[in-house]
């Protein structure tokens, strides 16, 4: 089995992820305590599609966060450019007839100002160019059109013990235990390549906090730029648009 390492090859991750892709579904949920489900919702709402728009779900997987978008009634598209992540989605995905196109995140398939809306979920942090990427998502978006990334960050709980609030530091070093020793050890036990998810803790532990991911991607061309934190901020939803100009 192939296991990515920093330096985010693109072969190397789309081996990796076609590795994982028979069982990738059920050791997310695993592995996310089914929290995977509510982000996919959260993900949804921070869009605010309507029925008839576009949207593309780049790096989709299985296109099971896919499906979750098409609930809005807008025509949902799935990129991604692991086939072997397509193939074990086009089987599962094969009643609701979701379009799938083989994409790289760097070189979309589609005309300027195809979408409305174009989101990422949990992807990102695996694209070796990460502003090349975001511009590439701009230009696929129409003027206006928003996008929203669902991707891992750095636990921020708070709590209002005094007039000033506290970050519960002990929340984030259990956190990350979790990431580097628990993490891979249900991997072992649930994934079909549990070597991917050491290389899922490790690019989830340097992967930039909410605000750095927030500059770059004002810095890509986007505007607008905001976040919300989810589960205490194991994930963050950051929302931008592009500009009408």
């Amino acid at each position: 089995m192939t296991r990515a390492t920093l330096d985010k090859k693109p072969r190397d991750v789309a081996t990796m992820f076609d590795g994982v892709a028979k069982r990738y579904d059920l050791t997310n949920s695993v592995l996310s305590f089914a929290q995977d489900r509510r982000w996919r919702r959260r993900t949804r709402d921070a869009l605010g599609l309507r029925p008839g728009q576009r949207v593309l779900d780049v790096a989709a997987g299985t296109g099971v966060s896919t499906a979750e978008l098409a609930r809005s009634g807008a025509y949902a598209v799935a990129s991604d450019f692991s086939l072997g992540m397509l193939r074990a989605g086009a089987r599962k995905q094969e009643r609701r007839r979701l379009p799938m196109v083989a994409a790289d995140a760097l070189n979309l398939p589609f005309a300027d100002g195809t979408f409305d809306a174009v989101t990422i979920s949990f992807g990102l942090r695996n694209i070796v160019d990460v502003p090349a990427a975001l511009r590439e998502f701009a230009r696929v978006t129409k003027p206006g059109g928003r996008l929203v990334i669902c991707e891992f960050s750095t636990p921020d709980l708070r709590i209002g013990i005094r007039p000033l609030a506290v970050r519960v530091s002990l929340f984030r070093h259990v956190y990350m235990n979790y990431l580097m020793r628990a993490l891979p050890w249900v991997a072992r036990r649930v994934s079909s390549n549990p070597d991917a998810y050491v290389y899922l803790a490790e690019s989830i532990r340097s992967w930039p906090d909410q605000a750095a991911l927030g500059r770059t991607v004002a810095a890509s061309g986007w505007s607008d730029v905001s976040w919300r934190n989810l589960t205490g901020g194991i994930v963050a939803l950051h929302r931008a648009q592009r500009p009408e100009n």
